[in-house]
């Protein structure tokens, strides 16, 4: 009945057995509550059955607040380990493990917090800022967010029935192949990856023809909101990139499964192959992950500067030649692996002029700004922790876009201090912003400014404090994937320092939890009447 699966595939060790355990109890929870409280019904006519894309966008950032927690719950835990990991025996972690969270990490947050995120504001935004009823296939809208869910739970419950990948998210082969990974954590991985992927290609199509089909009578493409055009770059990136994910993963398949060898060195296959693929999907990845935080901080800073948007058309540009730069620069990913010289200049300067188009965005920030009224809210406050954040991430990105500096570099703890830059500082704090901005709209009320302060506070200190130190230990030769390391290297009091990091940006989550949850009982009390201090 059950196939291969045996009950030694629910053998873990205890921190395993320990998530597995409180994931079926808070499953178990919310089961009960809902029978309790008679729901079912109303759950399944409301939300489960629902096309209305606001209900969906809330439904995706509900998925997206769960898988935030998880991933940070990740990141805590690689940390605790490199903070105490000197020496074979150090740690609590073994190897294996170790692998594991470090792949469902990266996994959890690009695929089902950054994509996630960026759908949601698509659903709840795109219909309101360009005037239309609902997007152009609503029952299309609703099968993509499952299709979201569906691969967001293939990766949870792998996380408890059998091994998750060790491959790292980006599943690099002879690794991720039959030989070295026999198990089904790699196969987990790809069906994870792929029917979440393949829910993103479908919303990218729907929401494309939604804005280029349902404006509002008058709004041409010259009056179009900001956010609607970094929205739009990012759907035609969408279009485009995510195909070769779902052909690069369909043959990784075919190779475990069937012995194909597209990937393996055998009968003629070719690992560069996959590693071409996987990043002329990965790098455009990057930019439609950031676009909508581009548009988002484009609507924020005017509404805080009581001023209209600096430069409309050349940040129109700015967003098109990003998107098109983008698909020029994936081979900065392996300049180490004998592309040759002429290869990687080319891809070196392609890389470098991706920064002009971006620096213009960040100008035109600051001109709007200028001689502007500025009203330090938290939305605002977000977006200067991302000027900071993202614009020394872009500088260390500019060195790494040097082949030779990048041949010391890059399997180096510095270049994950700089992708998190990137991915923490513009997606990130785009969508907390987002979120804070635009959340009076749907709920009725505004959340509480102390506590969201704090949260920006400790998100944008802790960053700083968690990932400065990296770039450090990758100048001293800390590589990735490490989960232990000797005494003498020195490097223990600088992972002690990112641990320290990541503990405050814990905080942080704690602090946006507490915003959210004191101002719910606030609105309620003052529905009731009943006076707030």
């Amino acid at each position: 009945m059950f196939g291969k699966l045996t009950l030694d595939a629910f053998k873990h060790d205890m921190i395993e057995l320990g998530a597995g355990v409180g994931m079926a109890f808070g499953v178990l929870f919310v089961i009960a509550y809902l029978t309790y409280h008679k729901r079912w019904t109303w759950l399944w006519k409301e939300w489960i059955t629902s096309v209305d894309p606001k209900k969906i966008g809330i439904m995706y950032f509900t998925i997206v607040i769960l898988m935030v927690v998880k991933g940070v719950i990740d990141a805590v835990m690689m940390r605790a380990q490199l903070m105490f990991a000197v020496g074979e025996a150090g740690g609590y972690l073994g190897a294996a493990h170790y692998q594991q969270i470090f792949t469902a990490h990266g996994v959890t947050m690009i695929f089902f917090v950054g994509m996630g995120s960026i759908f949601a504001i698509m659903n709840l935004l795109v219909p309101l800022q360009i005037g239309a009823r609902d997007v152009a296939f609503p029952f299309l809208n609703a099968v993509s967010f499952w299709l979201f869910l569906a691969g967001g739970l293939l990766m949870i419950v792998s996380l408890v029935i059998g091994n998750y990948s060790a491959a790292g998210w980006i599943g690099y082969p002879p690794l991720s192949g039959i030989k070295y990974s026999p198990d089904v954590g790699v196969d987990y991985w790809i069906w994870s990856v792929q029917v979440a992927g393949v829910g993103s290609l479908l919303s990218g199509i729907n929401f494309l023809v939604t804005i280029i089909k349902m404006r509002c009578p008058g709004m041409t493409f010259k009056n179009m909101p900001m956010l609607i055009w970094a929205i739009m770059g990012t759907l035609i990136l969408i279009i485009f990139a995510f195909p070769i994910l779902t052909a690069t993963l369909a043959m990784l398949t075919l190779d475990r499964l069937l012995d194909m060898h597209f990937f393996t060195a055998e009968l003629g296959g070719s690992p560069m192959m996959y590693i071409n693929l996987i990043w002329a999907w990965g790098h455009p990845e990057v930019y439609i992950l950031v676009l909508p935080a581009f548009g988002v901080f484009s609507e924020v800073v005017a509404a805080y500067s009581k001023k209209a948007l600096f430069g409309y058309m050349s940040m129109v540009w700015s967003i098109v030649t990003i998107a098109f730069l983008s698909f020029i620069v994936w081979l900065h990913h392996f300049f180490t692996m004998g592309a040759g010289g002429t290869v990687n200049a080319f891809f070196g300067i392609m890389t470098m002029l991706i920064a002009v188009p971006t620096g213009v965005k960040i100008f035109n920030w600051i001109f709007t700004m200028y001689r502007g009224r500025v009203d330090l809210k938290t939305p605002m406050i977000w977006f200067l922790g991302f000027v900071l954040v993202f614009t020394t991430g872009g500088l260390t990105g500019m060195l790494l876009s040097i082949a030779p500096a990048d041949f010391q570099l890059h399997n180096g703890l510095f270049l994950i201090a700089h992708f998190h830059s990137m991915v923490i500082g513009g997606v990130l704090f785009g969508v907390f912003a987002a979120f804070t901005y635009w959340f009076p709209k749907f709920t009725g009320f505004t959340l509480d400014e102390k506590y969201g302060r704090y949260a920006c506070y400790c998100w944008i200190g802790g960053f700083l404090v968690a990932f400065m130190p990296l770039y450090a230990l990758g100048l001293m030769g800390a590589t990735r994937r490490l989960n232990y390391y000797d005494a003498s290297t020195g490097w223990q009091p600088l992972f002690v320092v990112a641990g320290i990091g990541a503990a405050l940006i814990s905080l942080g989550i704690f602090f946006q939890i507490l915003q959210v949850v004191k101002s719910v009982k606030d609105h309620d009390f003052k529905q009731k009447g009943v006076k707030v201090s």
